[in-house]
């Protein structure tokens, strides 16, 4: 059974008029995208640097029109924000002057009453991610969320993603620029293409879900690999054009 479902999506960033000098082209962000988040599922995307990753996550949240198709959240249309979506960002988006407790309606211990500055960076996305499921959302959006930290605080940090979404049953769509995070988190991985972004390929990820100690260990496994190089075989020719039309501009 889907949660999110995402019908024909298209994405046009309009140019801007500049009084006097040649007038630049609108860029097609998004084309025909359709994919289904499935309730209680981890869906994980990667694609090309500027594919529309973000642009997507982002009208999933609300919080960019789309200009063709629709977007669901069960049988209702997303039409802006709301408090059954989950927010989590690359970089953190806490509030400098407000103590983690004030960040979120419960603290981590011994730290609740510190202020972002004196937390390390999986500290504040600890924060983070706690500030987007107070509210209890059915849904968490998470946008390259791991991207800024270290290695072994980017693992922990996955570890715990997992358990989360496991205990509280949390829908989750998970936007990463690597195709290892992709295939360790998602119960799926979908593959966007370079822009204007689409979703080429979905891929499903069929390791044991009941072993709570799923962890980097698991990128020594043939399975692991198998499902690995079949995601960067279909991610390779959409970076090799996005590569190509950048060089081209």
């Amino acid at each position: 059974m889907s949660l999110i479902r995402a019908e024909a999506v298209r994405k046009t960033y309009r140019a801007r008029k500049r009084f006097g000098g040649a007038a630049k082209q609108d860029t097609l962000a998004l084309e025909d995208v359709n994919i289904e988040v499935r309730d209680g599922e981890i869906l994980t995307i990667v694609g090309p640097s500027g594919c529309g990753k973000s642009t997507f996550l982002d009208i999933v949240a609300g919080l960019v029109e789309h200009d063709g198709g629709a977007v669901y959240l069960g049988d209702k249309k997303i039409d802006g924000p709301g408090l059954d979506r989950g927010i989590v960002f690359q970089g953190y988006a806490l509030i400098p002057w407000k103590t983690v407790l004030d960040n979120v309606a419960f603290g981590l211990s011994k730290f609740e009453d510190r202020t972002p500055h004196e937390l390390s960076g999986g500290m504040k996305q600890r924060v983070a991610i706690a500030r987007a499921l107070a509210f209890d959302p059915k849904v968490l959006l998470m946008d390259e969320p791991f991207a800024a930290v270290d290695e072994q605080t980017r693992e922990r940090l996955q570890l715990e993603l997992v358990r989360i979404a496991r205990e509280t049953k949390k829908t989750v769509l998970f936007i990463t620029h690597s195709i290892d995070e992709a295939v360790l988190l998602g119960d799926r991985v979908a593959i966007m293409t370079s822009r204007p972004g689409t979703i080429k390929a979905t891929v499903d990820v069929e390791f044991s879900r009941s072993d709570d100690k799923r962890s980097a260990s698991i990128r020594s496994t043939p399975a692991f690999s198998e499902i690995r190089e079949l995601v960067a075989g279909y991610l390779k020719s959409e970076v090799d054009k996005a590569l190509a039309a950048e060089q081209s501009r």
